[in-house]
């Protein structure tokens, strides 16, 4: 058991940019806790850095040369008298070295012992120590095999089979190979892609669940030795092993099967004497056999929809866990009440193979009313720039039932404006619309072999952005107004509504 010593927390580091550091600051000014943001170049104007208490400049844009500079880092919280730091998640968040040294200079790392994080950080130490407490396995091979190794290992497995990377995530170095011929490219591509992702182009091979659910546990566990779990997440539709929308509950799940996948969660976190908050991915098959797929040692970009519907703040019981507390009491967030989704809008093309844009955001309006909750770091002047992930917004709504998150995540979309980069939103329009979403029948393979954006909507033509620019503007300069009425507002002036109905058919 860790030691369960109470520690001071009075000034929080946010390791990390854009709409987790905005998060994280949050969070720690409802405990009443300083917050220091560190920033590059190109960030000298970003949210994060204008709302905390003390900004500090770390860099040039590359992360390289900023927000994966440990020194830098460490550097501003003692310069800041910051006693803890909150990584995020991605950059340095999974970085044991990272944890290590913050430990070293007597800075609290709200997150696992580095010892924990090496541990789950590869996947071939995170299978052999989940496998002491039974915790069940996709069938595969070891780690550090040659590829005349891995080649002769594949003719025991049943293809398709997937190849995948030692270290790292996020779908880098990972093949799927359907047939024997196909793997000897494959191996040599997912090396490559590792080698220079990671610099480790260590592989693995795994049996392909073909038909499976990406399906994720929410993991507490605090140093006086309480480990639960906070439900699961659906997580299978997405795109080149991306995630693009995330459920709580899942459709899939039953009772029987939660509590069984929650033990084997709780196992496998026990397994390397876990604490803070983590999660738990696993595959479920369509016979619902389930597997451990790996664990991911910090807060998950979807960690909302758990949020919502569990009523807890992760980010505050990671705080008090690191600050040697029990954790909040457990019995009122162990049951979901109604349902959330969360859709990820990303700066990319859907209609050219969802390719990242850049540029400026020209117009930025983001939906309101019940049930829903944007986090973003952006605003309109912000610029998305290609050093940086593409995300623009987390957009997630709740409701009683799964149809009336649904519903309202329909209306959300269709309120969202953003101008100036191409992005990703009519495809969350389209996927809500579709017949098998809505049914709850997809796998993680769903979106890439059956899910067609032109099956539903058109590109948008030029003159339809021109129209959408327009009634963006007109919308910005009636809020404006609004916003300056201390008096009864005036008689509605409908003159525009023509143009406002057209960018509703075009957005629709």
């Amino acid at each position: 058991m860790t030691e369960s010593r109470q520690r001071n927390i009075t000034k929080v580091l946010i390791a990390n940019r854009g709409e987790i550091a905005l998060r994280v600051l949050r969070a720690c000014r409802d405990l009443g806790i300083s917050t220091v943001a560190v920033y590059s170049d190109a960030d000298r104007a970003a949210l994060h850095v204008r709302n905390a208490d003390e900004a500090v400049h770390i860099g040039a844009p590359a992360p390289r040369d900023s927000y994966l500079r440990m020194d830098k880092i460490i550097a501003a919280a003692k310069k800041t008298g910051a006693d803890a730091i909150h990584p995020g998640y991605g950059f340095l968040a999974e970085n044991a070295d990272f944890a290590q040294q913050c430990q070293d200079e007597g800075i609290i790392f709200i997150g696992p012992s580095p010892s924990a994080i090496a541990a789950m950080g590869d996947k071939q130490s995170a299978r052999s120590a989940v496998r002491r407490n039974n915790v069940p396995l996709i069938p595969g091979t070891e780690a550090g095999l040659h590829d005349d190794e891995l080649l002769n290992a594949a003719a025991s497995i049943t293809f398709p089979i997937m190849v995948k990377a030692v270290a790292g995530g996020g779908g880098k170095g990972m093949r799927i190979v359907n047939v024997p011929e196909e793997l000897p490219g494959a191996l040599r591509n997912a090396r490559n892609e590792a080698e220079s992702a990671f610099g480790n182009g260590d592989l693995y091979i795994e049996k392909m669940l073909v038909g499976a659910r990406h399906i994720e546990f929410q993991i507490l566990a605090d140093m006086h030795g309480n480990t639960i779990h906070v439900g699961e997440r659906e997580c299978s539709i997405q795109r080149r092993n991306q995630k693009l929308v995330e459920e709580a509950p899942s459709v899939f799940v039953d009772a029987e099967l939660r509590e069984e996948m929650g033990k084997m969660a709780i196992a496998a976190a026990e397994a390397v004497n876990y604490v803070n908050a983590g999660t738990i991915e696993c595959m479920v098959d369509r016979d619902k056999n389930y597997y451990f797929l790996e664990m991911n040692t910090r807060l998950q970009v979807e960690h909302p929809v758990t949020e919502l519907v569990h009523g807890l703040d992760l980010v505050k019981e990671q705080i008090r866990i690191a600050r040697g507390r029990p954790m909040s009491p457990q019995s009122s967030f162990l049951t979901p009440k109604g349902w959330a989704i969360e859709c990820r809008i990303n700066a990319e093309d859907p209609y050219n193979n969802f390719i990242p844009s850049t540029g400026m955001i020209t117009a930025f309006s983001s939906p309101k009313g019940p049930g829903v909750r944007v986090d973003s770091g952006v605003f309109q002047g912000f610029e998305i720039t290609p050093y940086y992930d593409s995300m623009i917004a987390k957009l997630i709504t709740v409701g009683d039932t799964r149809q009336e998150a649904l519903l309202r995540m329909r209306r959300a979309l269709s309120e969202f404006v953003i101008l100036g980069v191409k992005h990703n939103i009519p495809f969350h329009i389209n996927l809500m619309n579709s017949v098998s979403f809505i049914a709850g029948q997809f796998d993680t393979r769903w979106v890439e072999e059956r899910f067609d954006m032109r099956t539903y909507e058109s590109d948008p033509t030029d003159t339809d952005l021109e129209i959408a620019a327009i009634a963006a503007t007109l919308h910005a300069h009636r809020e404006r107004q609004l916003a300056a009425q201390v008096v009864a507002p005036a008689k509605r002036d409908t003159s525009n509504w023509k143009w406002l109905s057209r960018w509703e058919r075009v957005r629709r």
